[in-house]
């Protein structure tokens, strides 16, 4: 009855900051181009026809849904 030490293996993180809004986000892979990233809010913000978020997180956000708009 021996006691094992399970190895624990450490994540590896990398922290970037949106080259649009400066908010900073944490990734678990290294980016090749770490000046291109967006976060998801300026990506929206710049394809808002793209936007195909549920009308709950929208509301959840603040963001006016279609059918709001009218």
């Amino acid at each position: 009855m021996g006691f094992r030490s399970k190895r624990r293996r450490e994540k590896v993180t990398y922290n970037y900051q949106c080259s649009l809004t400066g908010e900073e986000f944490v990734m678990t892979e290294k980016a090749e181009n770490p000046k291109d990233l967006l976060s998801v809010k300026a990506y929206y913000e710049m394809n808002p026809d793209m936007d195909d978020r549920p009308a709950v997180i929208k509301k959840k956000l603040g963001i006016p849904t279609p059918e709001e708009k009218q």
